[in-house]
């Protein structure tokens, strides 16, 4: 990241809540991915992106001593279209080779977890680009989530339901609901990178 420096305040809870509501894809540019054969159908777009906006979900665990068996889906999106998928082995070995490609930038928000899900199946991640720790330009040190930084950079009120978050995400149908949340979570990304390239301040991702 280069050395410019931007004096930002991040609005309050309260402000935000004015901002008008993030505009998400519209639902003909959203796949919903269950089987091989719909992989195939969008393998040669989903190889050909250099950017990828990225993020899991998983279906929570709520005992002592629950194993934690997700993601149960993987999101990906780009500028213009979103991909979730339901996870399952023959789709894990589609994605294995795009999520380790070098020269596919992934970014997302909060993704140490998910770094460690995919660990634990074998997975490698490479190029991925942490976005909550790339707002130090702005004089921001800590962390900056998501919803945070979509107002900082948009004024746009980034909706984050926690009922839909810690829904079970191992179903076989997904709600509207759900559909939409998973979708945002990977399209504001992409956004946000490209707005921070915009502004010079993208991360340096040579060599990730």
């Amino acid at each position: 990241m280069n050395d410019l420096r931007i004096t930002a305040t991040l609005p309050s809870k309260e402000h935000i809540q004015t901002f008008p509501l993030f505009k998400n894809l519209p639902a003909e540019n959203i796949y919903v991915i269950q089987n091989l054969e719909q992989c195939h159908a969008i393998e040669a777009e989903l190889k050909t992106a250099y950017l990828l906006g990225f993020d899991t979900e998983s279906k929570p665990t709520f005992n002592k001593g629950e194993v934690q068996t997700g993601p149960h889906l993987i999101q990906l999106a780009t500028i213009d279209q979103a991909y979730l998928f339901q996870m399952k082995p023959e789709i894990w070995d589609f994605l294995k080779p795009i999520l380790a490609n070098r020269a596919q930038i992934k970014v997302g928000f909060g993704l140490k977890n998910d770094a460690h899900l995919f660990r634990k199946k074998g997975i490698e991640l490479n190029s991925v680009v942490e976005l909550s720790k790339c707002f130090q330009a702005f004089g921001l040190d800590n962390a900056v989530g998501l919803k945070n930084a979509m107002a900082l950079l948009f004024q746009v009120n980034f909706p984050k339901s926690k009922s839909i978050s810690t829904s079970n995400w191992s179903k076989k149908h997904l709600s509207p609901q759900q559909i939409a949340y998973a979708t945002a979570d990977a399209y504001a990304p992409v956004l946000v990178f490209e707005e921070l390239r915009r502004l010079g301040l993208a991360p340096n991702t040579s060599g990730k």
